[in-house]
């Protein structure tokens, strides 16, 4: 029987749309997010006690790009193998025949993203900042150092997570990642056209594509605008890019050591740092 909520007064107050098929999974009617492949619900682990986010992917959809298929499940199990406390955990993951979807059971950041939780606050200290980037580039290098190595290459504020109560940030949606095996650059174009780096265009690109959506995320948490908001289409923005120009959001950066780390980030691929060299940066640290 499902358990229920201590506020509930009877079963059907919320009763669940869907229990995964070992029955410790609930998922509820609402959704926390919807993306271009999945919905996102919330839902609740019965067995731990603890909310935890349903991810349903409708496969009908796909039917004529097997591609689509191949990827989630190469994301699940990936997801599956990493373990790390800046990465967002996968619990559980089916494929319902019946419904023709793909399900997967992620852990719930109780705050949601960390564009959204931002426009909730429009006051954060440089301390939160650099907090917040500390976390997030313990988990790109994570993921980057990792054998073989990950490229996340769709970073951007609607997929970096937070639990509000603590101040801890986590990545989510590797949904684009790519497994790069060392030596090999990665060849093919996806991912969110104001975070995405020069060279990712040119398709011939490293992990260091992580970095400059990296810098372009930390644009965004300081100044509350998503990079090239003033480009009204992706050609738009992609000729910026790739022209060198950097967003009009930049001059709204008024502390000089801000810009200048932001700028390391978004700099040229040889000469932007890795995800290690920055956490040793003077500039997060304290003081």
């Amino acid at each position: 029987m499902p358990s229920k909520s201590p506020d509930s007064s009877d079963q059907d107050k919320e009763p669940f749309v869907e229990v995964d098929p070992s029955g410790r999974f609930g998922r509820y009617s609402d959704l926390l997010g919807t993306g271009a492949v999945k919905k996102v619900y919330r839902a609740f682990d019965q067995r731990e006690g603890r909310d935890v986010a349903w991810n349903q992917v409708q496969l009908r959809k796909f039917s004529n790009d097997p591609s689509v298929i191949k990827r989630l499940q190469a994301e699940i199990a990936l997801l599956k193998s990493l373990k790390n406390e800046y990465i967002i955990v996968l619990y559980s993951f089916w494929k319902d025949t019946e419904r023709n979807t793909l399900n997967f059971i992620t852990e719930a950041c109780t705050s949601g993203n960390l564009r959204d939780y931002r426009k909730k606050h429009r006051h954060v200290s440089m301390k939160a900042l650099k907090n917040w980037s500390r976390q997030t580039l313990e988990g790109l290098n994570y993921l980057h150092t990792h054998d073989p190595c990950i490229i996340h290459r769709d970073l951007n504020c609607s997929n970096i997570f937070i639990n509000g109560n603590i101040g801890k940030v986590k990545i989510g949606d590797l949904g684009l990642a790519a497994i790069v095996e060392k030596s090999h650059h990665a060849h093919s174009l996806l991912g969110t056209p104001e975070y995405m780096a020069p060279e990712l265009y040119e398709e011939d690109y490293t992990e260091l594509v992580d970095i400059y959506s990296f810098g372009m995320c930390l644009l965004e948490m300081a100044t509350m605008e998503i990079p090239y908001s003033e480009c009204d289409s992706i050609a738009k923005i992609y000729k910026k890019v790739t022209a060198g120009v950097k967003p009009e959001a930049m001059n709204k950066v008024s502390d000089p050591e801000l810009k200048s780390f932001i700028e390391k980030c978004i700099g040229q691929p040889r000469a932007r740092p890795s995800a290690a060299d920055l956490l040793k940066d003077p500039f997060l640290f304290e003081g």
